[in-house]
């Protein structure tokens, strides 16, 4: 399966342009990092995964990898793991997309370590 098959089977109508915007983001934080289906969701990797995109019923979750060790200087990463942390997303107007890079551009700085 493609991302674009899962989003199209798997994503509710009204988060796919949630997706998209993720997607977006990844390709201009992220150019390098590989698109792909892991554990059945989209995620991207680098020279690890980094970040995975995992749709509900009520929203789209944007997992980071190594969350945990993260600056969060916007407060929106939840979780309780001892690793990874996320973003839930209910729209684009609703996203803190300058949010959205921080935290991408720093899953891509501790990919490099």
């Amino acid at each position: 399966m493609t991302v674009d098959e899962f989003i199209r089977g798997k994503v509710l109508p009204e988060f796919q342009p949630v997706v998209e915007m993720i997607r977006a983001l990844m390709k201009e934080c992220a150019p390098e990092a590989q698109e792909l289906i892991s554990y059945g969701i989209p995620a991207y990797r680098r020279k690890r995964i980094i970040a995975v995109i995992s749709p509900t019923k009520k929203d789209i979750t944007l997992s980071f990898s190594r969350g945990t060790q993260f600056e969060d200087m916007y407060h929106l990463l939840k979780g309780v793991g001892k690793v990874s942390r996320h973003v839930k997303l209910k729209s684009v107007e609703t996203a803190n997309q300058d949010a959205l890079r921080y935290y991408i551009r720093q899953a891509v700085e501790w990919d490099d370590r």
